[in-house]
């Protein structure tokens, strides 16, 4: 029983870590958890045991962070309550062995030595944030990272080593804090390491780290709000193609932003005469057009970002690389859950991994699409080249769930790691503008439909991080891990 009782309070450490995160903001909150985690961890008897503890945080963690998985499943996808309640419960144990295996090997190499000990805790978990990032696709939502955007300190340190790195140092405080509290002589290094890595993040939140550019373009955000149990029947394509016409009409700019599949069709069969029409709207203000919409090459379809300009006869593409498992394309092993999911356009294939900007509104865009503004280390494959940064969202598959400011605040991290705007345009929210220091300038309110006007530079030059990627972080979770592992080796 006293083991049931720890374990439910450790899953409930995990819950309360959530509220870090937006909408909620309270960004202290998840490193006071994490450190609870840490105790956690330092007073197990054995490394399973601290795999277990580290399990539980991430079950508590994960079903309440991500439970918006549920609705995509039950209330867009046709499954039955009882088995979208299984599959959730069973995805987020599987999220929650990550945090498990960063409990076995922080038990397993620890040193005893305290310093020590709060560093090899940072590298545990980031090492299981980052193998989470990659692994069977990935999926690193939710990144402790995450939770440290504007106005948390640590945000500075993003445009030099990324979420994974801001992850470190979260894990890092609170390690200090968990293993110093009840030792005196250990409270002052400790105290001074956390404000030290504060005020510097604070510092480095003040550094200009790419340059922009004088011309400003006008840029109009559309948000058609189309209901997604709706969008997809053929009978009711009318009703969509009139929202987003119309809504163009009204907001002209020099760049003009469909969200993700806007327009429930394939491209090659959008009238001709409605792309006369969509790009007339642009034209009033000598501008281009960026459609989210499905393309198709002989039997192969791609979930697509499709630019319209004037001035380049030239279709431009750029196909959604990193799509999403049960969601866009089925693994060959799990060809049966089709049976039990009814998702339109569920098939696509992948487009290429290196693709070029798109020539729009005299910028250098790279859009991403949904879910692929997660990757971090994906994003900055366009960089320098990309002067401009825009997210394409169809989110309207989670409802009204943490999962629109949970990815709002996801792109607010990928406009400090690039030092660009990130422009995101969604059907249903939340439509933004995030300036390079990761703030959220601007925003439509969700489940309404609208036009988010904004006027935005692009910006030149790379970020330390957008030029070396993840490799400063792993940097720190090998030197972390190597001081416990030496010291152990000592011991023996």
């Amino acid at each position: 029983m006293k083991i049931a009782v720890r374990l439910a309070l450790t899953a409930l450490l995990g819950a309360l870590g959530v509220l870090g995160f937006a909408p909620f903001g309270l960004f202290p909150l998840t490193i006071l958890m994490l450190a609870g985690l840490v105790d956690c961890w330092r007073t197990a008897a054995t490394p399973r045991a601290a795999a277990l503890s580290g399990f539980a945080f991430g079950l508590g963690y994960f079903l309440t962070g991500v439970s918006w998985v549920f609705v995509s499943m039950h209330d867009f996808g046709g499954m039955s309550a009882p088995l979208a309640t299984v599959a959730t419960l069973l995805f987020c144990a599987l999220l929650a062995l990550f945090s498990a295996l960063a409990g076995y090997l922080f038990l397993r190499l620890r040193s005893g030595v305290w310093w020590r000990d709060a560093l090899l805790a940072a590298a545990s978990w980031t090492f299981s944030e980052w193998l989470r990032g990659w692994l069977f696709t990935g999926f690193p939502w939710l990144a402790a990272g995450y939770a440290q955007t504007p106005p948390s300190p640590l945000a500075g340190f993003a445009p030099l080593l990324g979420v994974y790195g801001v992850s470190f140092l979260s894990m890092w405080i609170a390690a200090l804090l968990a293993l110093a509290w009840t030792k005196r002589d250990r409270l002052l290094p400790a105290a001074a390491t956390a404000l030290g890595l504060l005020t510097l993040g604070f510092g480095l939140a003040r550094i200009e780290w790419t340059q922009a550019q004088e011309r400003e373009i006008s840029v109009s955000l559309l948000q058609g709000n189309i209901e997604q149990s709706l969008k997809w029947k053929p009978e009711l394509l009318q009703q969509s193609l009139a929202v987003y016409l119309k809504l163009a009409r009204e907001n002209p700019a020099q760049l003009i932003v469909l969200p993700e599949t806007a327009l429930p069709t394939t491209y090659d069969q959008l009238p001709r005469e409605y792309l006369r029409q969509l790009m007339g709207a642009a034209a009033t203000e000598k501008g281009d057009v960026l459609l989210g919409i499905v393309t198709r090459d002989e039997r192969r379809y791609y979930n697509s970002a499709v630019g319209i300009s004037a001035a380049n006869e030239n279709l431009q593409r750029y196909s959604k690389s990193h799509l999403v498992p049960f969601g866009e394309f089925t693994p060959p092993a799990f060809a049966w859950t089709l049976s039990l999911l009814s998702i339109p356009m569920s098939d696509f294939s992948r487009g290429g991994i290196q693709q070029p900007p798109l020539a729009l509104a005299g910028e250098q865009i790279m859009p991403n699409i949904c879910y692929e503004d997660v990757f971090g280390e994906e994003i900055i494959r366009a960089l320098p080249q990309a002067t401009l940064l825009i997210n394409l969202s169809n989110t309207a598959w989670f409802g009204d769930s943490w999962a629109q400011p949970q990815h709002l605040q996801i792109a607010q991290m990928r406009a400090l790691e690039t030092g660009r705007v990130m422009l995101r345009a969604t059907n249903t929210g939340m439509t933004a503008v995030v300036n390079p220091r990761g703030e959220i300038e601007q925003t439509l309110p969700p489940f309404t439909s609208g036009a988010l006007k904004a006027k935005v530079r692009g910006h030149s030059g790379l970020t330390p991080y957008a030029r070396w990627g993840n490799a400063g972080v792993l940097l720190l979770v090998a030197l972390g891990a190597g001081l416990a592992w030496s010291a152990r080796r000592r011991q023996q």
